[in-house]
Order: structure tokens, then sequence, then C-alpha cells
């Protein structure tokens, strides 16, 4: 795992890249790789990449970065692991290609000089990277299929410039700070921006599964190469039983792939069904006891999940370590998350990830196996449920009344619901009564019903960013299915977004804060192609709990009480915090705020927000620490600077 970050130059006659600014670039991402820096050129400096190594892979000095083909036409920096480069690298030496290292930097290289584009769909694994191309002067750009790594980038007048962090795009002198109102209204709406686009006018994000070409003449291109739903995917035809068997070879094999480590590894251990089926499988593989790690809350017991945690390391008899932390531990830290996040997330898991990662790095293991992915495709989600039962009962009959009906019900409860607080109540009428989707993903805190009293009258117009948004990604499902499958939408709607843009980049962000690799079996593509086929009936069956394959799959590795006992799920006290010891501390960072203080965001509503939270009424402690989280980023990357 690693940093990369780079510039090319099209428009200038002279190009202007400058080793000071490669070298800023790199030192900004230090923690994403201290064993290794390297920086390069092309000859005619039209093009400058610099990279981080954390080594992982071929730890010797051959794994150094950037690499070039001994022809020097093509130039490779690459973050991440290709889990099958061994298989890989068979065919490309039968072709008569010369290693110099074991990396699998150095097959990437030759398999794309050999195949191009078309590479990426041989590759398994996890990756953002660039190539550029001499002879043709040209920059070949790609992010995974899933989105376990971020690619980030900004092209304005003929100067390309991106990176595995913002930050190192904004160390370039020509990169001028610019908050994208659009997306901050997403990012409130959806604890996280589009997928395509940042908090920082002008700086996008590579959408996962796509690449970017730019060519000599300075165009630039992106295109999907993958998808979790190709186009009238046909469903599987097999049984319960034959489905089950199928996941789980898959889950072995993906488990297995994301073994391949020269440095110590570990995992991630909630004591949940997905850490634990983590640990489970790798056990199989090992004759040394597995390193876990867990993390906890000292003074609210119900929060956490160490017993059931500790009772799997005792099972599978693992090396188990643990830190507890309390909201003392958490403040303090909370300026240093926005840095790692470059733009705000939204998720209070951002806190307790950071401080188990901390362990993690402390005792000397470097690469960790993370659970994220399960929940999205096997309906893993109480939520879930609750959106398929609501879709196939209210919604369809509501949807049924005529529309002057539907406006007359909406006006007449939108005043009762606003003054209990119960804004997410009243979105669903309102998309209803506007023909909006009905789902918008799993973490949608601040609707448009609470942006038209959150932003004042001057911004108001962008509250309907987040409505554009989720027709386009639920318009997007819809035109690959082979009929209508309201999981499969839920399904491909969360792998399109929420579990990229918000649950993998807490993961990236907090672990890589720590020098740690962070790798997802449960998001082997080979696995989500085919959960994406399961016909709804076999993934849910009517009374059936949820993640029910994967729970019925697991009961010959794990105990019942594990697999059964009610989802608790990975969170932070932040209900608790936010309305006793942080109070204060939130009160003055918001209202203090460059946002409130232009009149961007009212003022009034975020003191009855505040003030319904520390009654007990309503549910704003979400929509309180997103807002938090939002001032302490401007703050950080715009009043500081």
């Amino acid at each position: 795992m690693c940093g990369i970050a780079g510039i090319v130059e099209t428009a200038s006659a002279e190009p202007s890249i400058s080793e000071s600014i490669l070298r800023k670039m790199s030192t900004v991402i230090h923690h994403r790789g201290p064993d290794d820096d390297g920086l390069w050129m092309s000859p005619n400096h039209r093009c400058g990449f610099v990279f981080r190594r954390l080594a992982i892979i071929d730890t010797s000095p051959a794994g150094h970065q950037p690499m070039s083909t001994s022809d020097g036409r093509f130039t490779i920096v690459f973050n991440g692991e290709i889990y099958n480069h061994a298989i890989l690298r068979r065919d490309l030496e039968e072709r008569g290609y010369q290693y110099n290292s074991k990396t699998d930097t150095e097959t990437i290289l030759y398999g794309y000089r050999e195949y191009g584009q078309n590479f990426l769909s041989k590759m398994v694994g996890m990756w953002d990277l660039a190539i550029w191309d001499n002879d043709k002067q040209e920059l070949f750009c790609s992010r995974d299929r899933i989105g376990i790594k971020p690619l980030y980038y900004s092209y304005q007048q003929g100067r390309f410039i991106f990176g595995s962090e913002i930050k190192s795009i904004l160390e370039h002198p020509s990169i001028s700070r610019e908050m994208n109102i659009r997306e901050m209204t997403n990012y409130l709406s959806f604890s996280m921006t589009s997928e395509h686009s940042t908090l920082f006018e002008g700086i996008h994000k590579l959408p996962a599964g796509h690449f970017l070409r730019l060519k000599a003449d300075g165009t630039i291109s992106t295109e999907r190469y993958w998808s979790p739903l190709p186009p009238n995917t046909p469903y599987s035809t097999l049984s319960e039983k034959e489905t089950i068997d199928e996941i789980m070879r898959l889950l072995r094999q993906a488990v297995k792939d994301r073994m391949m480590s020269d440095v110590p590894f570990g995992v991630f251990l909630s004591g949940g069904v997905d850490s634990s089926t983590n640990v489970a499988l790798m056990a199989e593989l090992m004759d040394r006891p597995i390193d876990t790690f867990s993390v906890g809350f000292k003074e609210l017991e119900k929060y956490n999940e160490m017993e059931y945690a500790r009772k799997v390391a005792g099972i599978f008899k693992t090396n188990h370590r643990e830190v507890l932390i309390d909201h003392n531990d958490a403040l303090p830290v909370m300026e240093e998350l926005v840095w790692h996040e470059d733009e705000p997330n939204g998720d209070p898991v951002c806190i307790p990830l950071y401080f188990l990662s901390k362990l993690t790095q402390e005792s000397g293991t470097t690469v960790i196996q993370v659970g994220e992915g399960s929940d999205e495709q096997f309906v893993g989600y109480p939520w879930m449920v609750r959106e398929l039962k609501f879709h196939n009962s209210y919604w369809k009959n509501f949807r049924q009344l005529p529309k002057f009906i539907q406006r007359s019900i909406y006006s007449a409860t939108k005043p009762i619901f606003q003054a209990r607080g119960q804004y997410l109540a009243l979105d669903y009428i309102r998309r209803a009564v506007e023909d909006n989707p009905l789902y918008w993903g799993g973490a949608v805190d601040i609707t448009p019903s609470y942006l038209e009293r959150l932003l004042t009258p001057q911004f108001r117009e962008y509250s309907r960013s987040p409505v554009q948004m989720a027709k386009r990604l639920n318009n997007d499902a819809l035109s690959r299915q082979s009929h209508e499958d309201f999981i499969q939408q839920m399904a491909f709607v969360e792998l399109s977004h929420r579990l990229p843009e918000l649950l993998l980049m807490r993961v990236d962000k907090m672990t890589m804060a720590h020098s740690l690799e962070a790798r997802v079996p449960f998001l082997d593509h080979r696995l989500v192609e085919f959960s994406m086929t399961i016909p709804a009936n076999i993934k849910l069956p009517i009374g059936a709990t949820t993640k029910h394959l994967l729970k019925k799959g697991v009961e010959q590795i794990l105990p019942k009480d594990i697999i059964y006992r009610k989802k608790q799920g990975f969170d932070a006290p932040i209900k608790e915090w936010l309305r006793n010891q942080w109070y204060d501390y939130t009160k003055s960072i918001i209202f203090n705020s460059h946002l409130v203080k232009s009149g961007m965001l009212d003022a009034n509503f975020i003191q009855f927000m505040l003030d319904f939270h520390r009654a007990g009424r309503g549910k704003f402690a979400r929509p309180i620490f997103a807002i938090l989280n939002l001032c302490l980023w401007h703050k950080r990357f715009f009043e500081n600077n």
C-alpha cells in the first residue's frame, strides 16, 4: 500500500513542473508510505510522478517506484495490491518479459504494455494507478472496480494534477481553495460527497470501476470498465444450498488471496458475523495464531461488542489486543481526523477506527483484514429490510393516490413533522409527492426537508443537489435490471456510492493515517458479481433474518450465538457525547465557523437542533455531528490557511 501523486502539463510549450513542488506533494502524504519515496520526471519535463512506499510485497529496493520499462516508454506509480499477480506474471514471462523484482507493480507495467486497458479485467485486487506513455505523451489512470482505493485529480488550463489524497493536489501553487457548495449539500445529506466530485471546487474523484485517459492534445476522457451489475445480467439459477456453497467457495478464495504478504498481518475483530468469518477462514489457512484487534468504549458499555470479540478470539486462540477509549480520548483528535479525511466523512466510526488502527500499527502489524461489504450484498442492514417492507406497502399505496391528495397530505403533515423534528419521515412523503426514488442509501442524515431550514435563503437553491444525485443513482440501477428487483436496486446504489465514498474511505484514510494496509475480502469482485445475480426470493426469503445466506454459510465454522445475535453494528457514542461532554465544544466550533458567520448556515435552526438533542428529543445526533465535522474541515483547510 502506498501513496501516489503527479503532474502532467499539456498546454505549455515549456512545461514548468518543478521537483520542489513534486517533493511537497510527496511529503504531505508521508503517512501513506514511510518506507521509501521516489520521484521521476519525463525527459521533456511534461510529466512528473512521486511515490510513497509502504513495503508489503518484495520489501527490497527492487520494489522502488516510480518504475519504468527498460526502454523508458512506460512509467508507473501504483498504490494497492494485485492478489493474482503471480499468475499474471507467468503469462507475461512466457511472452518474453524479464522481471527485475517480485512486485505486482512490475506485472501491471508489463501487462499494460502487452494488453493496454484490457489488462484491468485480468487483475484481482485494489488499486489507484497512473501510467505515462512517453511515445504517445499520454497518461492513463485507473481506480479499482469497487473503489477501495481513492484517486483525486484537477485539470485546469492544461495542467493535470492527481494524487491518492487531496492534500497532494493542494500543495500545487496553481490550485486555489474554494468550497464546492453543491457538494456541501450532498455531504450534509449523505455524510459524503458524490462519486465524481469533492468539496473542493475543481478537484474531482475518479469513480470506482473507471479509467481516465489524458491525451497529448489535452483532451481528457473517463470510461467505466466495470459495473457490479452489467445491463440485463441474468439471475443465477442455483438453489439456495448451491448458492450458499458458491458464496463460501468465493469467500474462501478471497480470504486466501488476501493473505499474500511479506509483512505481519491480522484482523479487525468486532465480534460480528463479518469480522468473525474473516478470523475463522484465515484460521483454516494458518499454522500460527492470528493477530486480532478490537476497540471499545470505557463508560458506555452498550456500544461495546468486546464480549463477542473475546469469545471469537478464544475459540480460534488468537493473539488478541484491545483498546478502550472515551470522550476525553476522542475530542483531541477530531481536528486531526478531518485532516486525514481530506474532505469530511460524516461517519462517527472514523473515531474508534482511528484508535484501532493506532493500536494495530503500534503492535507491529502492517496488513489488516476488514469486514466491509457484506451487508450491502446480503441485505445485512435492518434499514434495508425496513425500506423493502415500506416499498412494498405504504410507498406503493401512497403513490397510487391522486397527486392533489398526495400534496394535501404533505402540506398538512409538514408543520407537524417539523415541529417534532421528524425530518426523515417528512422526507419520505416529499419523495413520493415529487416522484423522487424511495431509496437514497443508508446514511441520509440531513434530507432536503432539513436543508430548507439549515441553509439561509440565498443558498437554499443548493438543497436540491441531493435529489438529483439520488435520481441519477437509482436511474442507473433501473437501466441495468432485467426486471424490477428492489433488493438488487438497493445493493447497486450502495455499491455505487455509500460503500466506496463513505465506508471504504473511512477505512482507507484512518488506516493509512497509521501506515496500515487494509484488505477487504467481502469485496472481491468475483463475489460481488455473483451476489448481484442472486434472486430476491433466495437472498431474503419471507421471514428470513438479515444476511440470511451468509449466516447459513458460516454455521459450520462459527457458534450460532455469534451468527444469530441481534446486529449491533460498529458505532461511536456521539449521541451521548454531543448531549453532554461535547456540547459546549460543538456549539463553539459551529457558531464560530465561517459557514455560520458568513450566513451560509442558519444559526437559529442549528440552535434548535442542539436544544432538541440536549433535551433527548428528535434524532439529531448524526446531523449535528455532520455539521461539526464540516465546520472543523472548513477551519482546517480554509480558515487556517
